[in-house]
């Protein structure tokens, strides 16, 4: 218990971005591996970044995205 409570106190201590990234890996630990989807996630963030790359994606501003989100909680 003392390692963890001293883990916890050292990691307070980071700035903020560093905190934020032992965090991430620590949430990440705790998924199960699944080099298939990971795989697969990486391919479609490819492929969109190639669409607005290219000038073929079809991009919506903030405001327009923010109202039909706004417009589908309430349904």
């Amino acid at each position: 218990m003392a390692d963890r409570a001293r883990v916890l106190e050292d990691a307070l201590t980071l700035p903020v971005e560093d905190r934020a990234r032992v965090a991430h890996e620590l949430l990440r630990s705790l998924e199960p591996d699944d080099g298939d989807v990971t795989a697969a996630w990486t391919d479609e963030i490819r492929r969109r970044i190639d669409e607005v790359e290219a000038g073929t994606a079809e991009l919506h501003d903030l405001d327009t995205v923010r109202a039909r989100l706004e417009a589908a909680s309430r349904a």
